[in-house]
């Protein structure tokens, strides 16, 4: 791994409101089976905020409303093969689930699990996505 600029990838953190309580929906990564959100690789031309609904829909099979501004940063290393890793820049946007498909691009590939904020924080490996799961959970005044 180099000391180079982090790959730079966007994320949905796809929710609902049930009872007034955010739950969110966590996917499984392909490979490894962890527990993540949605994200994929910058493209050239998608707007970041789309770039997140898009891997909304295709990883988890929901589509709702994105927010434009970024919720939040994190950084983590992505397992590209057994000996070669890279780090990668997240900025994640809230999604607010509107449809839960049945079906999907990678339906096959993934789990997909509502859970509640906390829930959701102890089930990821990612500090930085940790703080955005308790954020998330936390009522307004």
């Amino acid at each position: 791994m180099s000391s180079r600029t982090p790959a730079t990838q966007y994320a949905a953190l796809p929710f609902r409101l049930r009872n007034g309580r955010p739950e969110i929906l966590l996917v499984t990564s392909r490979e490894t089976k962890r527990w993540i959100i949605p994200k994929g690789w910058a493209e050239e031309g998608v707007k970041p905020c789309a770039m997140a609904a898009r891997e909304a829909y295709e990883e988890a099979g929901v589509r709702g409303t994105v927010d434009h501004r970024p919720f939040g940063n994190f950084r983590y290393m992505k397992r590209l093969s057994v000996n070669k890793s890279v780090l990668c820049a997240v900025t994640v946007f809230l999604l607010e689930v509107d449809e839960v498909l049945d079906e999907w691009p990678e339906k096959g590939q993934r789990e997909r699990r509502w859970l509640t904020p906390s829930q959701a924080a102890l089930a990821v490996g990612e500090s930085g996505l940790v703080e955005m799961l308790l954020r998330l959970g936390i009522p307004p005044d």
